[in-house]
């Protein structure tokens, strides 16, 4: 994937500090996945099981490819202070010591849910599309600028409303979950805002051109843009038109 620093902003004067933070948030506003009709439907109690089985399991291909990302960023980075602050987001996910981490909270989600361990971790059941887009953020990460990489993450901005309203959702809709399926985005309501604060803080001051800035604005949009991706697949096989590609998981059959 080519660098996104696009020429048309080459030799502008840069955004103040305050007006770049404005811009990304903006960003948050126009574009994050809150606004999708999947997420209404599954915070508003619309879905059936199989269907939020099929959420559950497909997302947790985006769940295992979070801490390959963030060490994949890791192996890039001379800094040993920036390697020492990120270093917690691979704990966060995969645990540390006796703590199991994002990854073992999300798949008390998934048996919650009724589904095999081994099969959501598999990932044999997700949609092509699902493990594209998830790669691709991979990718991008470990291709682009190193600035720009951190500012993909800043979708976590926005992360802290949407996690309150769906485990307020779900709980109120659903009898398939209780407070402790739900555990992995109570967690993140404090993991969130203390990454996003210090990524923030980083853009801030590394990036020094209006280039950059750009940059880092379209990496927020790219980054919505795998969310929303990963949504619209979602909609698209257990929704309408209900098409599944072959292989993926079909909710009310065996699914191995």
């Amino acid at each position: 994937m080519n660098e996104i620093v696009s020429v048309e902003w080459l030799g502008a004067p840069p955004l103040t500090k305050a007006d770049f933070e404005a811009a990304i948030r903006a960003v948050g506003t126009e574009r994050y996945h809150d606004k999708h009709v999947f997420h209404k439907l599954l915070h508003g109690g619309k879905l059936d099981k199989g269907q939020v089985q099929a959420w559950a399991l497909n997302r947790y291909c985006y769940q295992e490819a979070v801490p390959r990302k963030d060490a994949a960023f890791m192996s890039r980075v001379h800094d040993r202070e920036l390697r020492r602050e990120w270093i917690h987001r691979v704990h966060d996910h995969d645990g540390l010591g006796e703590e199991g981490g994002g990854l073992e909270r999300w798949l008390v989600l998934t048996d919650g849910l009724g589904l095999s361990r081994e099969y959501v971790a598999s990932m044999r059941g997700a949609l092509p599309a699902t493990r594209f887009i998830v790669e691709a953020y991979v990718r991008f990460v470990v291709e682009q600028p190193l600035v720009v990489a951190v500012a993909s993450s800043l979708t976590e901005l926005f992360a802290p409303a949407i996690h309150r309203e769906r485990i307020a959702g779900m709980l109120a809709h659903y009898d398939f979950v209780n407070d402790h399926t739900m555990a992995y985005f109570k967690r993140r309501l404090t993991q969130a805002p203390r990454d996003s604060e210090f990524a923030l803080a980083y853009i801030k001051d590394n990036a020094h051109t209006r280039a950059e800035q750009e940059a880092c604005i379209a990496a927020v949009r790219f980054k919505c843009d795998v969310l929303w991706a990963q949504l619209d697949v979602l909609h698209y096989a257990y929704v309408t038109p209900g098409i599944i590609a072959p292989g993926a998981f079909r909710p009310g059959e065996i699914n191995e």
